[in-house]
């Protein structure tokens, strides 16, 4: 549930139609003075000259949600900085997703990368032990030569 705009002291908003913000910016008549997006959600200040006006909106998707409007700088920008708490307080645990998402992806492909150096340290040492093997088989023969070689030659 999101909670009402803050009120400026003197200065009231009023509930602006969703439909009346869709077609001015369709009109590209609203300026842009502030916006923060925070995954897919944004808060946006925008001015319309031609009356005035100033329009706090809070989106989600690219969708216009809520939508505030006053005559009154002041008060516009004080429900946008309301907007944009809300939108990085809803955006919050998309960043922690995120977040968990890149440290998962991680811890994988170091177990991956850990799991391929014990495979070739296997293979290595398989290899150094049947090294070993013929080594071992070869001094073995060259051993029994030379003994046959001394028995020989005396």
């Amino acid at each position: 549930m999101i909670p009402s705009a803050p009120q400026a002291a003197g200065h009231p908003l009023q509930a602006a139609q969703i439909a009346e913000v869709e077609s001015l910016q369709q009109q590209t008549s609203l300026a842009t003075f502030r916006t923060l997006t925070s995954f897919g959600y944004s808060a946006s200040l925008l001015f319309y000259a031609r009356e005035l006006t100033y329009y706090a909106v809070l989106y989600f998707e690219d969708a216009v949600w809520r939508v505030l409007k006053a005559g009154d700088v002041d008060a516009a920008e004080l429900t946008f900085r309301h907007f944009v708490e809300q939108a990085m307080g809803l955006a919050e645990a998309e960043m922690d997703r995120a977040h968990l998402e890149a440290q998962n992806d991680q811890l994988t492909r170091l177990i991956a990368e850990s799991e391929a150096q014990v495979e070739r340290m296997r293979i290595d040492l398989q290899r150094g032990s049947a090294q070993d093997q013929e080594v071992a088989l070869k001094q073995q023969e060259v051993r029994k030569e030379l003994a046959q070689l001394w028995k020989g030659g005396r």
